[in-house]
């Protein structure tokens, strides 16, 4: 398995990982919103490891960070465009991920929804980094989804598959002048996939699959990345 770069030496590494400070008496582990979406022995069928980065509170205008590198990067034809047609809503996919670019992704509280915005990076060649900006809220009919801007947003599932998190794709849906509209399946983008599996030495798999019914995968990416212990 490829090892990640060290934060020194990551292109876009330039900050540090922090969790809440000792003298407030409250340990860091203390999110419990991504556990009460899973009965109690689902939840303890992840790794110590996941469990533990999936129970960090990020308050108080700290970040966690995680520094890594694209392992795969694959679309087919018709996911070429999708992820063109998706450069109209922000480009919440990357364009140009390749084997070996570094990423990097931070997680902060999103204080207006009680929610978590996470932000991914991905270098380029020339130029400043490609950003995709996201925030994960506790909310809607599954509990959590993810909202990517400009009134787009996905209804997500979570589970637990041999001691694997994943997230999947309920529905998409756009808000309209305060209205929610679930988006047809034949207009949706496809189904997500996400999975988040630990890769031991404080680092973790990524990867990210978007697929439709009759059209096989249309979008798949890897990555590694470990978190930056402050």
């Amino acid at each position: 398995m490829r090892s990640t770069p060290s934060l020194a030496k990551h292109p876009l590494g330039a900050g540090r990982a922090v969790t809440r400070p000792s003298h407030t008496g409250t340990p860091p582990c203390d999110e419990v919103r991504f556990r009460q979406l899973l009965t109690e022995e689902v939840w303890t069928g992840l790794s110590p490891a996941t469990r533990r980065r999936f129970s960090k509170r990020i308050a108080n205008g700290l970040i966690a960070v995680y520094v890594g590198e694209v392992t795969a990067f694959w679309t087919s034809r018709l996911g070429w465009w999708l992820t063109q047609v998706a450069r109209v809503v922000g480009a919440p996919l990357p364009l140009h991920a390749k084997p070996s670019t570094a990423s990097t992704v931070t997680v902060s509280e999103h204080d207006p929804t009680g929610g978590q915005i996470w932000t991914r990076l991905y270098a380029r060649s020339s130029g400043p980094p490609q950003r995709i900006r996201s925030v994960k809220r506790f909310a809607g009919p599954t509990g959590l989804e993810e909202y990517l801007g400009r009134g787009l947003g996905i209804a997500l599932t979570i589970h637990v598959e041999s001691s694997v998190l994943v997230f999947r794709s309920a529905n998409y849906f756009v808000q309209i002048f305060g209205r929610r509209l679930r988006l047809p399946r034949w207009i949706a983008p496809g189904d997500l996939t996400v999975t988040h599996a630990d890769a031991g030495d404080d680092a973790f798999a990524f990867e990210l699959e978007i697929s439709r019914r009759h059209s096989g995968p249309l979008v798949r990416l890897s990555a590694i990345f470990r978190e930056v212990q402050p």
